[in-house]
């Protein structure tokens, strides 16, 4: 059918990327959809390729009878002998058949059958050339905009850059270049699809790698990274080399390292952070730039509870909680930020409270304290063996600590939830009440009332007249000194 099919075959596996054999199965199997469609499906047929003439051949095969019933699949003897002398009955004839009399409309089926053969061809190439490349970085350029989505040329495939992968605020524009993260590659029926992302921590991780060399080379090791991608971010790193300081790597000289990943990233903050193995001198190397007064940390609940300044207290907590935030993503555990003045106000109200149970003096107060057993609530939800670890504790002792300890929380609860009641009189306090009403009432009915208002209404009068004689007297004296200093003159 076509005279130099070797070359062509070489050709579309150079341009196309496909493999050989893939190319020759799709022709075989073209041939044989355009052979039955000239001859419809009763026939026994095998299409090979030869690769030595470098032509497709197509065999029908008939066995050999002595009265043919089905011309399609059978021939007699003697017609067999004609083609080849020496076969005998019961013998399977290939006979080969002219391709180029299939036809035109079998020629165009078989180039459907070739191009649908081709791009399964490719579409398995492109999967398998990508499944084993996630978590790297790919370069693209965009090609157009889908739903939210960017579709990205990656070369012989598209990539997509979901919405929700995309950096918010981050535009982009057709022709334009960028660089992602190979989420996921999936395989479907209509091809495979490329996954890409450039908000997953990864996404930073390896942008780093690309940047620093020690990363690359396994002196500095990423331990963790924390990401608000487009506002802020948090990395984690150790070094292997004593001499090799991990955050003076990633940072570069004049901070160049550092700043080509924010220049990609569009003016993310990064914090990097040394990486300690002790979970509370790695919380203050996350919280930093905020000085850290003191750590208390709760195994049991994988938490832990930060003092700080007061004037640091904003700092440590960052805008909107995304310093603490960040930091607690980072280390894993549950951070609770407070300032010294709450924190201290909280160690004496807890003190004091141990000094409210029964046979607990300073000293055994002290010892509690001590012993990390900062108030009765403490003291209520720990263990008898817990409490044993407290000087002097006897385990008689330490239970009824507990019980009493229990108790005083219980009824500092109760008292806490029960509304106020008002104080309820007694009836000595009533009949009391009514005996001074009954008392007032007969004095202001008593028949010496009378005389009592004219005596005092007499001394009114007479105190009245009394400050009358002091004016006049004053009035008098003023005159005579007023003549007095007349005659001087």
């Amino acid at each position: 059918m076509i005279s130099d099919l070797k070359r062509v075959i070489d050709q579309v596996s150079r341009e196309k990327g496909v493999e050989k054999d893939v190319l020759i199965g799709a022709l075989e199997e073209a041939v044989k959809v355009a052979a039955r469609k000239k001859f419809g499906p009763d026939y026994d047929l095998e299409i090979n390729y030869n690769e030595e003439l470098g032509e497709v051949e197509a065999f029908e095969f008939k066995e050999v009878v002595k009265e043919v019933t089905n011309k399609n699949l059978q021939i007699s003897l003697e017609e067999a002998h004609e083609i080849d002398p020496e076969c005998e009955l019961g013998d399977s004839l290939g006979i080969k058949m002219d391709v180029d009399a299939f036809g035109r409309i079998a020629a165009q089926s078989a180039k459907q059958v070739i191009m649908q053969r081709l791009k399964e061809a490719e579409r398995d190439m492109v999967y398998d050339d990508f499944k084993d490349r996630r978590g790297e970085i790919l370069n693209g350029i965009v090609q157009r905009f889908d739903r939210g989505s960017i579709i990205i040329n990656v070369g012989r495939a598209e990539a997509e850059l979901p919405q929700k992968e995309q950096i918010p605020r981050e535009t982009y524009k057709q022709g334009d270049r960028i660089r992602a993260y190979i989420l996921d590659v999936k395989q479907f029926s209509r091809g495979p699809q490329i996954v890409l992302s450039r908000t997953h921590p990864n996404f930073l991780a390896s942008l780093f790698e690309n940047e620093v060399p020690e990363i690359s080379e396994g002196i500095v090791q990423i331990v963790q990274v924390a990401r608000e991608p487009g506002s802020r971010a948090k990395i984690a790193v150790t070094s292997k080399d004593s001499d090799v300081d991990p955050v003076g790597a990633c940072v570069g000289m004049k901070g160049r390292r550092v700043q080509a990943v924010v220049q990609e990233l569009r003016g993310e903050k990064i914090d990097i952070v040394t990486w300690d193995p002790d979970a509370a001198k790695f919380i203050c190397n996350a919280l930093a730039p905020a000085d850290i007064t003191r750590v208390i940390v709760d195994e049991e609940n994988h938490s832990m509870e930060v003092v700080v300044p007061d004037d640091q207290l904003s700092l440590a907590i960052g805008k909107r909680g995304q310093n603490v935030r960040l930091a607690s993503r980072l280390s894993g555990w549950r951070l609770d930020v407070i300032g010294e003045t709450t924190y201290n106000t909280a160690l004496k109200d807890g003190y004091r409270s141990l000094l409210d149970l029964g046979g607990v003096g300073e000293k055994r107060a002290t010892d509690l304290y001590d012993a990390d057993f900062r108030s009765v609530g403490d003291v209520a939800v720990a263990s008898v063996e817990d409490l044993l670890s407290v000087k002097g504790m006897t385990e008689s002792r330490a239970e009824s600590l507990i019980d009493e300890a229990v108790r005083y929380v219980s009824e500092q609860e109760e008292g806490e939830s029960a509304p106020p009641i008002e104080p309820e009189e007694s009836p000595d306090a009533r009949e009391e009440v009514s005996q001074n009403a009954a008392a007032s009432e007969a004095e202001l009915e008593s028949p010496n009332r009378g005389g009592l208002e004219e005596e005092a209404m007499g001394a009114s009068e007479k105190e009245s007249s009394e400050d009358l004689e002091l004016e006049e007297e004053a009035v008098e004296n003023n005159r005579e000194t007023e003549k007095v200093d007349v005659l001087d003159e």
